[in-house]
């Protein structure tokens, strides 16, 4: 075997007796579909769902700034059905503007 190989005995060797390219012969250009855009005519619209019942809990606060002075009622609405969690939520509603805040009832509205 020869040291010096010709580009066309390496691919013989590599890949098989293959049939021979046409260099000549113009290359076939795959005919492109034309783009087409589809515009929705008018955008989804929502439909509106009948407002169900929500279970609501009425939480009574006494809030104020002083540990033994005036204090006033403050009434928040929670929807939720967790008594905990009405009392958490309107604790740190009213944590936000009073000091002292102590919880009188909860209750189902």
């Amino acid at each position: 075997m020869s040291p010096e190989l010709t580009e066309e005995e390496m691919r013989q060797a590599l890949f098989g007796i293959a049939t021979p390219v046409q260099e000549d012969a113009p290359l076939a250009q795959a005919a492109i579909p034309d783009i087409v855009i589809d515009v929705p005519a008018k955008p989804a619209q929502k439909k509106k769902v009948a407002k169900a019942f929500t279970p609501r809990l009425r939480v009574t606060l006494r809030v104020g700034h002083e540990l033994e002075g005036d204090t006033q009622e403050m009434i928040h609405e929670a929807d939720t059905l967790s008594t905990l969690l009405a009392e958490q939520e309107a604790v740190k509603a009213a944590k936000k503007k009073y000091r002292y805040v102590e919880v009188v009832s909860v209750k189902s509205m």
